[in-house]
């Protein structure tokens, strides 16, 4: 067998090249259960609003760990020590954060797995990745899980001022267009430092900081919230709860093997065996859409006719609104439904439902972006900050939505 050339050159739209730093991490990436994330979009059902959002998980793991070296790179320049095995750590582990994603990123967890969380998932790859790499990730799992004793290191792949944020921010605000996206991720990772084991940013850097929160909340209410989105992702979940639900009345739907399993098992994490796991990595946004292309000629009202909505983008009407949508107003299109297709109230809920949606852009309840003066005072960036909007920033705001029909004449 030919030696494979292990330190490849990626071409990524947004940074230009990308290079692979050894070969543990090639391999890594690989590895079939990388491989697929090639085949989940990393904003789901989004791209039935912004066509042009059909990039991948793999695409934005790729970039993570780009921005990650780069991280790493400014802080050693500044003086803070990391050893080449933490630096391959922190690769491995920015890489594999998102590998726990079922189909369509999000829809999986609310439907046909119970309460089972894409970062448990994540966690159970890593861990048998782990056996297959002769243990060479056991740091890399160690820093994920928050366990090692450096806290930054957990802060560059999970805190409010991440890496992972300044990949999916600039990825999708160029994927769908969206120009309040466009962070500055270089500026904000020149800006980075280390003081007392804890991340900061330097002084400097706080109008770039102040940028980031903007855009991250315009974002929200622009493409991950936007109403669309909103109505089209609550569909494909009630279009698998539906067809979990018809499963477990003994109705046979045509589906792939591994989405039969997940349609015919009540999975939990209790009950998450290796042969789940093996089940889980064959699941990809292929499977859900080749099954919904079938399920539109199921005999299932219900069914067949979410289907239908997705598959042609018909959906259905959302609003959204600043108060609570009143139970009248939900009782009588759930009645006009009822009537219109004689089916029952339960039946009719599929289609007439409300939620509610938040949107926080910075959380002064948890740990915080902490702002390096040059006098060494380290201060909470919306105190640090002279503009007021940062501290309206850190308050939530919650709008409330109903989906129904649109009334066709």
């Amino acid at each position: 067998m030919n030696q494979r050339n292990k330190l490849k050159i990626l071409n990524d739209p947004i940074y230009g090249f990308i290079t692979i730093p050894n070969e543990r991490i090639f391999d890594i990436i690989e590895h079939p259960y990388f491989q697929r994330l090639r085949r989940i979009s990393q904003m789901g059902i989004s791209y039935l609003v912004y066509p042009g959002a059909h990039h991948t998980r793999f695409h934005h793991a790729l970039g993570c760990m780009h921005l990650m070296r780069k991280s790493l790179d400014v802080l050693r320049f500044k003086g803070v020590e990391i050893s080449k095995d933490e630096e391959e750590a922190l690769l491995i582990a920015i890489l594999l954060h998102d590998i726990g994603h079922g189909p369509f990123s999000h829809a999986m967890e609310h439907s046909i797995v119970n309460g089972v969380s894409h970062e448990w998932i994540s966690l159970q790859f890593m861990e048998k990745m782990n056996s297959d790499f002769n243990q060479s990730l056991t740091l890399a799992i160690q820093i994920f899980k928050g366990e090692y004793p450096r806290k930054f290191f957990k802060q560059l792949i999970a805190s409010q001022l991440d890496v992972d944020r300044l990949d999916y921010l600039k990825r999708d605000s160029f994927y769908t267009g969206v120009a309040e996206g466009n962070i500055n991720s270089e500026r904000l990772i020149a800006m980075l430092n280390v003081v007392e084991d804890e991340l900061v940013v330097e002084q400097k850097g706080i109008y770039s900081v102040e940028k980031f929160l903007v855009a991250r909340r315009l974002m929200y209410w622009q493409v991950y919230l936007h109403k669309t989105s909103l109505g089209a992702e609550q569909l494909l979940i009630r279009v698998l709860k539906r067809a979990k639900y018809l499963s477990s009345t003994g109705v046979k739907l045509q589906a792939s093997k591994a989405l039969s399993y997940f349609l015919t098992h009540e999975i939990t994490q209790e009950n998450f065996t290796e042969e789940i796991l093996n089940q889980f990595s064959k699941l990809d946004d292929y499977d859900i859409v080749s099954a919904m292309k079938e399920w539109v000629e199921v005999e299932d009202f219900v069914l067949r006719n979410l289907c239908q909505m997705v598959i042609d983008r018909d959906l259905l009407k959302v609003k959204l609104k600043k108060k609570p949508i009143s139970e009248k107003k939900k009782e009588s299109y759930l009645k006009n439904i009822i009537e219109k297709y004689n089916i029952s109230e339960e039946e009719a809920s599929y289609f007439v439902f409300t939620g509610k949606v938040t949107n926080l852009a910075y959380n002064a309840n948890l740990e915080n972006i902490n702002i390096l003066h040059k006098n060494g005072k380290i201060k909470d960036v919306a105190k640090a900050s002279d503009q007021l909007n940062l501290d309206a920033l850190s308050k939530p705001v919650v709008k409330y939505y109903i989906c129904y029909p649109k009334q066709k004449d």
